[in-house]
């Protein structure tokens, strides 16, 4: 069984970086899987972030690429999402998940962490 983890904190201030980690315990991944950051600001839908894939090929989200670094620890069972210049519009519930990628579907998710954006 597969576990994910979100942390991080829950207040940033505007213009700077917001770092969040998931960890993930069990299971193993294949090399078209991906592990990635979505989030859901109030009142809106999920807006997928960004993945990186299992050989720590990374993707990101065309509007948020100029802000955005996924990275993975030494270990390989903690990705690190780091959001620069953060604003009041980054206010959201951030997720960790796993994306399948043969199958084209997210398996496995974290709980959430919210995190608030003060101006």
């Amino acid at each position: 069984q597969v576990q994910v983890q979100e942390s991080g904190p829950d207040l940033v201030k505007s213009s700077q970086t917001l770092s969040l980690t998931c960890t993930v315990s069990g299971g193993s991944s294949r090399f078209n899987d991906y592990w990635g950051w979505i989030r859901q600001p109030p009142e809106k839908g999920l807006e997928w972030i960004g993945f990186m894939r299992t050989d720590v090929t990374t993707f990101y989200s065309p509007s948020l690429k100029s802000r955005t670094s996924i990275s993975r620890d030494t270990s390989k069972n903690k990705f690190t999402l780091q959001l620069n210049y953060v604003t009041p519009e980054d206010t959201a519930v951030y997720y960790c998940a796993r994306y399948l990628g043969q199958e084209r579907l997210f398996d496995y998710w974290g709980q959430g962490t919210q995190v608030t954006i003060s101006s």
